[in-house]
């Protein structure tokens, strides 16, 4: 992880650490964190014991629309998009 993405990987990571799912999409729009997957590797490296699962872009979106404003396309199948959801267990 860059020194540049310090402070968004940070935000990510006291969001899951605060016990909060979060998707890709969701560490893009809120916290502009481009590649979560990379946060979650390095987390896991350092112990924490981080799950995952699958759900709908549409479930993703319901969550974003409670802080913020996402309209995709009417014609995106968002209940077929899967995204994945992390969760710290703690």
């Amino acid at each position: 992880m860059s020194k540049n993405n310090y402070g968004l990987a940070l935000a990510a990571k006291e969001h899951l650490v605060s016990g909060l799912p979060l998707t890709r999409l969701e560490a893009l729009i809120f916290f502009g964190l481009s590649n979560l997957t990379d946060l979650i590797s390095e987390m896991r490296k350092q112990g924490w014991i981080i799950k995952s699962r699958k759900i709908t872009m549409a479930a993703a979106v319901v969550r974003i629309n409670q802080n913020a404003v996402l309209k995709p396309p009417s014609n995106l199948p968002q209940r077929e998009i899967l995204c994945t959801e992390y969760w710290i267990e703690l």
